[in-house]
């Protein structure tokens, strides 16, 4: 191996230079070291927008091709109900409302169809005790939604309902 000589490690053969020409060689350093770091930078960007744009459609194959599970509805008859009044002057107001209960399987509207009476009994009792300002707006119908669910749930036990549906709801 061949040793290095004193003035290549010397800061003196610094001084030889003139400040010019020391100042293009960092320059042109830092351009590169810059340049490389874009074109890296660049890389990744393209790869990664390649990855997340190309997957999209293999996801969306994927999922037509898994098959659905057929899902059973079961339709409950019209029902009207007195609403508790807000005050005691207020006039009688009722509730006419038509649902279907969801179920995973087709086979479970079967076996939920004997107990129809007592899901209406539950809803009856509950209904009867809400006012007409419980209902109001979007969150008055999510919350009477989840409370029908939980009775119908309770009124069916074993067998599961997965949805109440509103078909039709007027408030007079």
């Amino acid at each position: 191996m061949a040793k290095k000589t004193n003035e290549e490690d010397s800061p003196e053969g610094a001084e030889d230079a003139t400040p010019e020409e020391g100042a293009a060689g960092v320059g042109k350093k830092k351009l590169i070291m810059f340049g490389a770091a874009g074109a890296v930078a660049l890389s990744l960007i393209g790869g990664g927008s390649y990855f997340f744009f190309m997957r999209a459609p293999h996801d969306e194959v994927a999922e037509k091709a898994l098959p659905k599970k057929p899902v059973g509805f079961l339709e409950m008859r019209e029902m009207t109900v007195n609403l508790a009044p807000d005050s005691v002057q207020d006039r009688a107001r009722f509730l006419k409302f038509k649902v279907s209960l969801e179920v995973k399987d087709p086979k479970l509207v079967a076996e939920i169809q004997p107990l129809m009476p007592r899901v209406e009994d539950s809803f009856q009792l509950f209904l009867r005790e809400l006012r007409a300002s419980d209902l109001e707006g979007s969150v008055g119908l999510y919350r009477l939604r989840e409370e029908l669910l939980r009775r119908v749930n309770i009124a069916v036990y074993p067998a599961k309902v997965d949805a109440v549906l509103f078909k039709e709801m007027i408030v007079q």
